[in-house]
């Protein structure tokens, strides 16, 4: 069984990382989307809330092979944990790749298992980032989010 996992902070999750779920969803038997939590940073939305709200867009999208987990540690220990045989990531522009590449090649070494890269395409311009920092200035930011994590975020706003 071929298992994708794709790791990040999701903080949020956006129409990016929803097409590249979508797209792994066709390549993997399986695709692990992953919350990753690092104590030392603060997040901006919560990661239940989040996980629980990326889960039920898998449903309402007919990804029964995708499912989001929230963990801690070295992504690399909990890819092999699950099982996975690529890690997946998004690549947005050259700059991506050039760092990716030097986490890949690690990842590699000290685990085997090869990292796969998925192209954002015309949703380049997406990051969790963007949507941060429009988010703060007080922009509409419906067009970068599915409709489960606007909602989500317009509650926690309130």
């Amino acid at each position: 069984m071929n298992i994708g996992f794709y790791a990040g902070s999701f903080d949020p999750f956006t129409i990016g990382h929803l097409h590249l779920s979508k797209v792994a969803s066709k390549l993997f038997d399986r695709v692990i989307v992953g919350i990753g939590v690092n104590p030392k940073k603060k997040r901006n939305f919560d990661k239940q809330k989040m996980k629980d709200a990326i889960n039920a867009i898998f449903k309402d999208e007919g990804l029964d092979n995708c499912e989001c987990i929230i963990y801690e540690g070295l992504t690399i220990d909990v890819a092999k944990e699950n099982g996975a045989t690529f890690l997946i990531r998004g690549l947005r522009n050259g700059i991506d790749y050039g760092y990716e590449e030097n986490l890949a090649q690690v990842n590699e070494e000290i685990s085997g298992i090869d990292t796969i890269y998925l192209r954002a395409g015309k949703l380049s311009a997406v990051s969790s980032s963007m949507v941060n920092e429009l988010l703060s200035a007080g922009k509409d930011v419906s067009k970068y989010l599915p409709n489960k994590i606007l909602a989500l975020i317009e509650k926690e706003n309130v």
